[in-house]
């Protein structure tokens, strides 16, 4: 396949997408990672886009705010924010997905104070085999959350009406897994290919089923015949490394970036709206930032190599994430124990993938050619 076919896909910008909503008497969040109801906003008017940066940014006027080891993300979403780039939203949403995360919140509401409303959301984190309270806790989270954005926005959608949105949010999420399932199958690069998942960042789920549906409609008979590989991480920014990948030999078959595979959100059960949206989020596969185990992490790693045929792992992490560092070590090890090769990087958001990064995945992936 060509780079034509994905270049066929019409996706629209996030400032087409902002303005559109806005024109049409919409509110507009800006949503900080990681993991939030979605639904729950939707049912106010709101479209959440999600800010995951962006990469690229001039990190100076957030450097001032903040400690030298703080990730990348935030770095680099605070300065996009005091730069401008956030001005059209209407509030500004910062779940509590890790300490930098909590920082962030911190310092919006203490310190910068930006005119947009902020607004804050505590994720708990634990044993997963102490799910009901856990669900229990998120469920009063998105009470609360609900009170503060009925505030804003005047709105008190009823259940009836929050339910319809979380099928709506759980339709896209299916559509997001299929992708997954027949990536062999898409006549896409990785770059393009990714281009399609991460569109859900930020736009409305109706227009994400559109889009995948279309996506799908390309799937051809023969598969892709590059080296498979597991992606590791928080985001693939710089998009470069997609494109490394791909002139390498190589092609992303397993996702477990927070950004995506990690928010491959099941179906609830529940009836009640509020458990049902923490259903959600909490029965999705195991995170660092939720405080899943290590154990989980590597079984689900292994079984994600196992179900994608996947011939190892790239690790690819945003500088400064601790959440992540911690796990690598005990992950690595463990997966090398069980025959899974890997290699771990690090990149800085604000600056283009380094030559010697590109090397670096050209020789973890000569290996199995």
């Amino acid at each position: 396949m060509t780079e034509s076919a994905g270049a066929a896909l019409r996706i629209p910008g996030r400032r087409e997408v902002l303005r559109s909503h806005k024109e049409k008497g919409g509110f507009v969040a800006a949503v900080f990672p990681i993991h939030y109801p979605r639904a729950l906003l939707r049912a106010f008017g709101i479209l959440p886009m999600e800010v995951w940066g962006p990469a690229g940014v001039n990190t100076t006027p957030g450097d001032a705010h903040l400690q030298a080891y703080t990730c990348n993300i935030i770095r680099n979403g605070l300065s996009f924010l005091l730069s401008g780039g956030l001005d059209e939203v209407d509030l500004i949403l910062v779940p509590h997905g890790c300490d930098s995360l909590q920082g962030l919140g911190s310092v919006l509401l203490d310190f910068i104070k930006p005119r947009q409303q902020v607004l804050t959301l505590y994720l708990p984190r634990g044993d997963a085999n102490d799910a009901g309270r856990a669900i229990g806790f998120f469920a009063d989270e998105f009470r609360s959350l609900y009170k503060s954005l009925s505030a804003i926005t005047g709105r008190k959608p009823s259940e009836p009406e929050l339910l319809s949105f979380i099928a709506q949010e759980e339709a896209a999420d299916q559509q997001r897994s299929v992708l997954f399932q027949q990536r062999l199958r898409l006549p896409l690069t990785d770059r393009e290919f990714y281009r399609v998942l991460r569109s859900r960042e930020f736009l409305p789920a109706e227009e994400f089923v559109r889009l995948a549906q279309e996506t799908l409609q390309q799937k051809v008979e023969t598969s892709h015949s590059g080296v498979p590989i597991v992606l590791s991480g928080i985001v693939p920014e710089p998009m470069e490394v997609l494109d490394a990948i791909w002139r390498a030999g190589g092609i992303v078959v397993g996702d477990d970036l927070l950004c995506s595979g990690r928010r491959l959100y099941p179906p609830g059960k529940d009836e009640d709206p509020f458990p049902r949206m923490a259903e959600n989020i909490l029965l999705a596969p195991p995170d660092s930032t939720r405080g899943s185990s290590v154990q989980e992490r590597i079984e689900h790693l292994q079984k994600l190599c196992e179900d994608t045929s996947a011939r190892g792992v790239l690790f690819y992490n945003v500088k400064f994430c601790e959440p992540e560092l911690f796990y690598l070590p005990q992950i690595r090890k463990s997966l090398s124990g069980r025959g899974i090769r890997s290699v771990e990087m690090e990149t800085d958001l604000s600056e283009h993938l380094p030559d010697q990064m590109m090397t670096r995945i050209e020789a973890f992936l000569e290996i199995f050619q």
